[in-house]
């Protein structure tokens, strides 16, 4: 049975096909064609199989976030496809699944590639948006300066930054928080040089304690820090990936024609609780 006869459709791109980028692409990709990215074929399979129950016209492709010619090659190919008018990244690791050293690789400078690499083929009129983190927003050693060359420094010589050295970057949790600083601040500047010169759009959402399978790797870690931030957040509960869909197709949309370069926060007021003092953090 043919389910779709249209031709020449546009793209919507996903990098790391977990629960929250899954979410996005149920609402935005209708009547496009669909290119999932990950790791695993496996994985990528399952994702693929329950897209094509639904309706959706899906191909895969093995890509390791972490290596950039393979995100290149990635991003070839769904240029190939057809205009590429949609672009989700969820590709990270969290700090009880990796090493600081890992972090740093995907989280921070896999993030940097696959936003340099994607602002050279996305379609005019596109949009893209980066899932990062609500921990961006926690407290952290990086000084303004620091800053500006986490903006600015080409992606190839992010990894040589004193920001960056091991004594700075002292366990996985200071990763975390620095690759998703970083985030915030490469979106902002791909939006207004490489991606402003495609006729794209480009943010990110910086989601709270949203539950998902991979989450549970964090709930199950030592300590209570997770608890606390549910605890003390201003809505009592963790999220879900819906929610974060919810925001995702509002920044992909027409409605957010006016929106780029931004970061949405949507953690349930942990961030308010945390700057308010109702609890501490001390990053693992």
């Amino acid at each position: 049975m043919i389910l779709d006869r249209n031709e020449n459709k546009d793209v919507a791109v996903l990098l790391g096909a977990g629960s929250m980028g899954m979410a996005i692409l149920r609402r935005v990709a209708a009547g496009k064609k669909i290119l999932l990215g990950g790791r695993r074929q496996n994985s990528l399979d399952k994702a693929a199989e329950s897209l094509r129950y639904s309706g959706y016209d899906v191909e895969t492709f093995v890509v390791d976030a972490v290596d950039h010619v393979q995100v290149r090659a990635f991003a070839e190919k769904a240029a190939s496809l057809g205009p590429i008018k949609i672009f989700i990244d969820t590709a990270g690791a969290s700090p009880s699944q990796a090493s600081p050293e890992e972090i740093i690789r995907l989280d921070l400078i896999g993030t940097a590639y696959a936003l340099d690499i994607f602002g050279e083929v996305m379609a005019p009129g596109g949009a893209g948006v980066i899932i990062s983190s609500m921990t961006g927003y926690m407290p952290h050693h990086l000084t303004p300066e620091d800053e500006n060359a986490l903006a600015l420094t080409s992606t190839e010589k992010l990894a040589e930054l004193d920001c960056l050295r091991d004594e700075k970057i002292t366990n996985s949790g200071i990763a975390y928080i620095v690759s998703k600083r970083c985030n915030h601040l490469r979106v902002r500047t791909a939006a207004a040089t490489t991606w402003a010169e495609r006729g794209a759009r480009i943010n990110s959402i910086s989601p709270g304690i949203i539950v998902t399978p991979l989450a549970y790797d964090e709930f199950n870690a030592p300590g209570t820090t997770y608890q606390s931030m549910i605890d003390t957040c201003a809505v009592k509960r963790a999220g879900t990936s819906d929610e974060i869909a919810a925001a995702g197709a509002y920044l992909l949309g027409p409605d957010a024609g006016f929106v780029t370069g931004t970061d949405l926060l949507i953690d349930g007021g942990t961030i308010a609780a945390l700057k308010s003092g109702l609890f501490n953090l001390r990053a693992r």
